[in-house]
């Protein structure tokens, strides 16, 4: 991989954004982690892999190089809160998951270096993500952004109480898709029975998902956040490849009803 991302373009009107999927972390920032940050404990783990099989169904799929530590490419540039009194982690994170810190002390970045991150790293992820539903909107006269994330879905109290869904579909409440299309996603999940999941819980829909989506215009955006026991060992980080065909078998389910 070169750059800070890779698109690989489609011909559905389908678009794949794995914005946490990214987990390299560039020497000298690393070296002035904890050592447990240097690992990115936070990376969506394998997201994009789960992803491969929307390949066969024509999606474009936009993935990034770097860790979410680096910069979050699912916040916006000014680090607005996408979720007023919960505890979160912002534009360049300085605390993890379990609320531990990123940074040695000292070390951690200032306005003007966080700025700068913004210019090389998240600038260019959202121009290729315009340009992309552009493209794939002028192809087809609609798109649907597709956000993929996943996170460990228990043991993370800073975040949130308990065990997380196994799906956790998010839409901003509603208004990032057209009622159909919500209603589609909704009978696909309530139909099966392997997993638990809910609408519009405790994740809605980050920042690309409630930016992006204009209905109205063609674009909808849908974000599904997965618990990672699904298809990893939540420890470890290894990939589960007696668990993790179940689960893209769902993804896959999902978008073939996103795009109809």
């Amino acid at each position: 991989m070169t750059g800070t991302y890779t698109l690989h373009r489609g011909t559905a009107p389908l678009l794949i954004s794995v914005p946490h999927d990214g987990s390299e972390i560039p020497p000298d920032l690393a070296a002035r982690m904890t050592e447990r940050a240097r690992r990115a404990p936070d990376t969506d783990w394998h997201v994009a892999q789960l992803y491969d099989i929307a390949r066969d169904l024509g999606a474009s799929i936009l993935r990034p190089r770097y860790s979410r530590y680096v910069v979050d490419l699912n916040r916006p540039p000014d680090d607005t809160s996408l979720y007023p009194g919960q505890n979160t982690t912002g534009l360049v994170p300085a605390v993890q998951f379990t609320g531990a810190p990123v940074y040695l002390d000292g070390q951690t970045p200032d306005h003007a270096e966080i700025a700068a991150r913004v210019g090389a790293y998240w600038r260019p992820y959202h121009s290729a993500l315009q340009e992309e539903l552009q493209r794939i909107r002028n192809a087809h006269g609609r798109v649907v952004l597709w956000e993929g994330h996943t996170i460990r879905g228990s043991d993370l109290a800073f975040l949130f109480e308990g065990r997380l869904p196994d799906l956790n579909l998010g839409t901003s409440g509603g208004a990032s898709c057209t009622p159909a299309l919500q209603t589609r996603l909704e009978a696909v999940l309530a139909a099966q029975r392997d997993y638990d999941w809910v609408a519009n819980g405790r994740f809605k829909g980050g920042y690309i998902t409630r930016h992006y989506a204009a209905p109205a215009s063609g674009i909808d955006a849908v974000q599904l956040e997965m618990s990672q026991r699904l298809y990893m060992d939540e420890d470890t980080f290894a990939w589960d490849a007696t668990r993790a065909p179940k689960a893209q078998a769902m993804i896959r389910d999902l978008l073939a009803a996103a795009i109809g």
